[in-house]
């Protein structure tokens, strides 16, 4: 049927390359200038939408949803500063590799500088965070315009993956009319008839433009030269690091890996690695953040996958080796930030350490039989430490150990990320935990939980801290506008805990005041505003119980902890001075 009028033409059009190019979902802020595309998106039958109030906690969700499918979804707003609220998950999708298509509406560009209101300069607002960026012409109504903008719109969503997965920003201005009303003369009767490949795009599901990634892998002799530099050393290590974008190790890989070259790996929780069936079969260390402080030989010879580890206590000791150490990205990229690499494979990481281990004929090393012990006594060590006040460490570890199997983890920055990498240990079931860890901000962090959740029929996970809670409480609009269910673990230490961790704690004022900041607010408001239950604990054991009920229980549930982060911090020391004994 055509189209009333030109913009709504234009429109289908997005909305059909959209779909056919791999986007499923789209999540749409309301808005007047972006009203043809909220149309044609919500009419598309192969599109899903979610309906969001706030743009930010939009482009989180959106970017949750991405890093827990591998595929991009999109993310629609208006024209003026909208726009700008997506800038921080663009940002993360940016350093986090996650696929994510921004489509910003705008105004005509003849008013572009003129003052018209809810007007600002939309080209190019995302700088070099985006992949690929265009602004779209406006919409008109010929043949070749239209095949344009189908190429343009399957371009952009091919940029989203491939060896360097990320975002992408489309800017689209209309003129009105911009409801799909009738313009006379606007759009020829006999158009589609006459140009059916411009009004209709491909036949099916078929995109305008299809776009094919490739796998990357390393040349024979290379795989050959880390393969026996892997079995010659005789202290081999496989370090991954967080898999966000695709740039990890898969489990299959990593245990053929370690098989062949008898090396540990050492699995970052955000790695892929730390959970799954495979934990019983390959030598999957999860304690080195603990236990690096102990007399631990540096390794030999490092494979590194994903990006850098979250644990800083591995990055100094890494730092810290004369080891040859190799990083394997897909897109050829620098991610290892004390620059003490020696060698970038541009490859696969799967099909790297594959190749590898189809040419390495090596043996579980003593090295790593003495990892492996180590690992077991830092864990039995961590279990019969009896803290004398709520170490926050003993929620993560809970968090992880009682997750349902599967399920989807999300963990939000600062304290719970270090946390959990300390004390969440190995474990056979088969646990998503995902993480904004490539810019490390707090914000978004509950609406890119909700967003992973969406993606998925498995139970979802919160743990977060107050600041991130409270930062993102809008999130929470979307457990029953997006129809998702969580069970959010807050951690309310009442301010900025991390900043007990570094040497402006000796100093207040103005440590308290300006680092720490002190909110005092009670969050149990929350379930009145967001339908939700909330229970409030002050003890590990009391935690513990109000978990396993929430997680047997429907619905959405914040279980709130209060801890002193003082005292929590000065409990991490004690056990960290007891690990310190530990010694390979």
């Amino acid at each position: 049927m055509t189209a009333p009028n030109r913009n709504t033409l234009w429109a289908r059009a997005i909305a059909d390359e959209l779909a056919a190019a791999g986007v499923h979902a789209v999540c749409v802020c309301p808005g007047s200038r972006s009203t043809p595309l909220t149309v044609a998106v919500d009419a598309h039958d192969d599109l899903t939408v979610y309906s969001h109030l706030d743009e930010r906690s939009a482009a989180f969700f959106a970017l949750g949803r991405g890093k827990r499918t591998g595929a991009p979804t999109a993310v629609l707003t208006t024209s003026g500063t909208a726009t700008a609220n997506l800038h921080p998950a663009v940002m993360e999708a940016a350093q986090a590799r996650i696929p994510l298509v921004v489509l910003t509406a705008d105004r005509p560009p003849e008013l572009r500088g003129s003052g018209a209101n809810q007007t600002v300069d939309q080209e190019q607002l995302y700088g070099s965070a985006v992949r690929y960026y265009e602004d779209l012409p406006e919409p008109e109504v010929t043949a070749r315009k239209l095949r344009s903008l189908r190429t343009s719109v399957c371009r952009a969503v091919g940029h989203t993956t491939g060896p360097k997965p990320g975002p992408v920003h489309l800017n689209v201005p209309f003129r009105k009319p911009l409801e799909p009303v009738s313009v006379p003369g606007d759009v020829p009767p006999s158009f589609d008839d006459d140009h059916p490949l411009a009004a209709a795009g491909r036949d099916g599901d078929t995109p305008f433009v299809s776009v094919h990634d490739g796998t990357t892998e390393p040349a024979g002799e290379t795989a050959a030269a880390l393969a026996a530099a892997a079995t010659t050393a005789a202290r081999p290590l496989v370090v991954a690091g967080p898999a966000d974008g695709g740039a990890g190790i898969t489990p299959d890989a990593a245990a053929a890996l370690a098989d062949a070259t008898g090396a540990p790996i050492f699995a970052d929780p955000l790695s892929g690695l730390r959970f799954g069936p495979h934990v019983g079969d390959a030598p999957v260390v999860g304690g080195y953040d603990g236990f690096l402080a102990a007399d631990v030989p540096h390794p030999e010879f490092v494979l590194r996958f994903g990006a850098s580890p979250t644990s800083k206590p591995l990055r100094k000791w890494l730092a810290a080796s004369d080891a040859r150490q190799v990083v394997v990205d897909p897109a050829g990229g620098w991610r290892e930030a004390e620059f003490t690499a020696t060698d970038v494979v541009a490859a696969d990481p799967a099909a790297t350490a594959r190749a590898i281990a189809a040419r390495a004929d090596g043996t579980r090393s003593a090295w790593t039989d003495a990892v492996l012990d180590l690992e077991a006594r830092y864990w039995a060590a961590v279990d019969d430490f009896q803290p004398a006040a709520t170490l926050e460490g003993e929620i993560a570890a809970t968090v992880a150990a009682g997750a349902p199997d599967p399920a989807t983890v999300f963990v939000s920055n600062s304290m719970p990320i270090r946390d959990f990498d300390r004390f969440a240990a190995p474990r056979g079931a088969d646990l998503a935990v995902l993480g904004n860890r490539g810019a490390s901000g707090i914000d978004g962090v509950i609406s890119s939980a909700l967003g992973a959740g969406s993606a998925t029929a498995d139970p979802v996970v919160g743990l977060v801290g107050d600041l991130a809670y409270f930062h993102d409480s809008n999130g929470l609009l979307a457990l029953e506008r997006c129809g998702v269910d969580a069970t959010i673990v807050l951690v309310n230490n009442d301010g900025g805990s991390i900043f007990h961790m570094l040497p402006i704690e000796q100093f207040d004022p103005p440590f308290t005041g300006q680092f720490k900041t002190p909110h005092g607010l009670d969050f149990a408001p929350t379930a009145d505003t967001y339908a939700l239950s909330f229970a409030r604990t002050d003890t590990v054991g009391e935690f513990r119980a109000a978990y396993r009920a929430a997680l047997g229980d429907a619905g959405t549930h914040v279980i709130e902890v209060s801890t002193d982060a003082e005292a929590s911090h000065r409990e991490r020391e004690r056990l960290a001075d007891r690990v310190t004994g530990l010694s390979v």
